[in-house]
């Protein structure tokens, strides 16, 4: 039996894949530059808010078995990486 916490965070991770390769596939289709960059551009919002998600419900499954001060660090990393990522 699989458990409810990791179906929902591979589905997540399935589902920013396939948008991933759906971007790909569309820049190849439209075959312009400027349309390029502005799907690119549209995929830098769903990194993040699939990592952010996908991470959430994954604490939701281990917190009983977490301590508050282990999923604030987790959730500081995570704000870490979001913050380094928006610094380039």
């Amino acid at each position: 039996m699989i458990e409810k916490a990791v179906l929902i965070m591979a589905l997540l991770r399935l589902l920013s894949g396939s948008i991933e390769v759906f971007a790909g596939f569309l820049m190849l289709r439209m075959n312009d530059i400027e349309k390029a960059l502005i799907i690119n551009s549209s995929l830098a919002l769903v990194g993040p808010i699939i990592l952010i998600t996908t991470t959430t419900v994954g604490l939701f499954g281990v917190s009983e078995k977490l301590s508050f001060f282990k999923i604030a660090c987790i959730f500081s990393g995570v704000a870490l990486i979001l913050i380094g990522i928006k610094s380039k």
